[in-house]
């Protein structure tokens, strides 16, 4: 077994599954895959569960039964790869807009950088997005902003969703203490990570869209991560955080 494993949430994602999963297998390092799917009509997790077939000693999966928000996907996987002996816990999406090559360099900033927190970052060094329309990469970027000037959390990626976590980043933050559901799970992670004095690194990354498949991103979205970050910034200022040690 691996001490670091790859959380990858899907839905109907059988068009990039098996080829997400082998990227990941084809890196020097080796990374064990935990696939979280929600009982995907398109079949995803059958393909997983072939795949095993293959790979049984490092490729997993959980099927849950209904599509009920990324945050929630993630906060299974974690709690799922926190019960085994991981030190390095990852989230990547299933559909190549973060690339698999790119996940030693985050793991190489926690091993040897001293990070606790690894952030595959598209606007640390300008912005690195390949493929998406402008007026979306206009929203992501000023979205982000908009964090940083809410919470004055220094991270110029806020809503990434390519990180490498230390196991004890997860386990200190209390996954039950986890409001948000959709997008915003991204953030507010970040700021909870933030906030107990953990030391974050931005690595710089190319963001390529999505060639395959369909994109779950939708205005909720948007509007939870909006009026969210304010109400998550105002509990901060009366909730004491006691950093880690």
């Amino acid at each position: 077994m691996s001490d670091a494993i790859v959380v990858i949430p899907t839905y109907n994602e059988i068009e990039n599954i098996e080829a997400i999963i082998e990227a990941v297998f084809a890196q020097k390092r080796a990374f064990d895959v935990l696939v979280v799917d929600d009982n995907s009509p398109d079949g995803t997790h059958k393909k997983v569960q072939e795949l095993q077939q293959k790979y049984s000693s490092r490729l997993f999966l959980e099927v849950r039964n209904a599509k009920t928000g990324l945050g929630t996907a993630y906060i299974h996987g974690f709690r799922w790869a926190l019960a085994r002996d991981y030190e390095y816990i990852f989230e990547m999406d299933a559909d190549f807009s973060h690339n698999p090559a790119d996940l030693e360099r985050l793991l190489a900033a926690c091993e040897n950088e001293g990070a606790d927190v690894a952030i595959g970052s598209r606007y640390v060094k300008g912005v690195n997005v390949v493929n998406w329309p402008m007026n979306r990469v206009l929203m992501s970027y000023f979205a982000s902003k908009y964090v940083r000037f809410i919470t004055r959390i220094p991270i110029h990626d806020t809503t990434a969703g390519f990180v490498c976590y230390r196991r004890k980043v997860l386990e200190t933050i209390g996954l039950d203490n986890i409001r948000f559901v959709g997008y915003a799970f991204q953030i507010e992670l970040k700021f909870k990570a933030w906030k107990l004095g953990f030391n974050i690194k931005e690595v710089s990354v190319i963001f390529t869209d999505r060639t395959k498949g369909v994109s779950k991103m939708d205005s909720s979205i948007f509007s939870e991560a909006f009026f969210g970050i304010i109400k998550m910034k105002i509990r901060s200022m009366f909730t004491k955080t006691k950093r880690h040690a």
